[in-house]
């Protein structure tokens, strides 16, 4: 049985066919222009392969309630050409498998929770946050995604500002300084003038970052308890999730018990960036065994 995976991002879709194991057979990358043009061609690509299902991850924000008249668009995107195009709907005329759609940190999200099962860790919930261009995050409890009247937005939640970092605006167009806008990749060129792959890890910026990140995870921590916390994206990396640990335990102050910090606070298990497509591929499957 052969399985499909979008993962949508804004400069790049990622289409994966694989198996009921996850393991991925053929893999394509298709550059994000406009939706036209970029939707002829994975259609093209799937139409190439018999798949059972399809499972589609995308940038958002999205529409993920069926009852609405816009269920399956990308809404208020400031991806230009983007915005209120009904991605799932013009999947679903041109390829006739049951589809499951979701955001892209979802995907990753479920991704991870399924290889944590897989591995026998017994987990029932996890959180994962990506940190990159963007951030955003997605939440799994036993098995289902959580989202109610649209999907988390965790990306965007107000943070308590370093001491050393007052000044910096943030680079979100939104909110300015919410967790995208004091951590997310561009930040590093609006504080530094440079790439964060230029900074040195002995940088007080990455102090700066690990305090905002550590509030993020202490966040997760009160209000949903989970088994687990992800950390992915390029800004990730492990010498991060060590500032972000210490962070994160001063800041918990032991108010509540967590697992030990080293297995809590994690980076994927999933390498290459390739959690979403082990979420699209376990959603998949899941819409044909429902």
């Amino acid at each position: 049985m052969l399985l499909g995976s979008i993962e949508a991002g804004g400069t790049k879709f990622v289409c994966a066919v694989g198996n009921e194991d996850y393991q991925v057979k053929d893999q394509i990358q298709i550059p994000t222009t406009t939706p036209e043009a970029t939707l002829s061609a994975v259609v093209k690509y799937f139409k190439q392969f018999d798949i059972a299902a399809l499972s589609i991850a995308s940038f958002g924000p999205i529409e993920i309630r069926k009852t609405s008249p816009k269920y399956g668009f990308i809404t208020t995107t400031p991806k230009p050409g983007w915005k209120d195009t009904d991605f799932l709907g013009y999947m679903k005329k041109e390829i006739n498998v049951p589809m499951a759609w979701t955001t892209d940190v979802n995907g990753s999200a479920y991704g991870e929770y399924t290889m944590s099962t897989l591995f026998n860790e017994k987990i029932n919930s996890l959180v994962y946050y990506t940190i990159g261009t963007g951030v955003g995050a997605g939440a799994v409890i036993d098995g289902h995604l959580i989202g109610g009247i649209g999907h988390p937005e965790m990306g965007h939640v107000p943070l308590k500002r370093h001491p050393e970092d007052v000044d910096f605006k943030g680079v979100c167009p939104y909110h300015g300084d919410c967790l995208e806008g004091l951590v997310a990749g561009p930040t590093f060129e609006a504080r530094l003038g440079k790439k964060g792959k230029d900074v040195p890890l002995t940088d007080k910026t990455w102090d700066i970052l690990a305090y905002y990140i550590a509030q993020a995870a202490v966040q997760s921590t009160l209000i949903l308890r989970p088994n687990k916390i992800v950390f992915g994206g390029g800004v990730t990396n492990a010498t991060l999730l060590e500032k972000v640990r210490k962070e994160f335990d001063k800041l918990l102050n032991g108010y509540v018990t967590v697992p030990d910090l080293d297995q809590y606070i994690t980076m994927p298990q999933v390498k290459n960036n390739g959690s979403a497509n082990v979420g699209n591929f376990a959603l998949a499957e899941k819409l044909l065994t429902e």
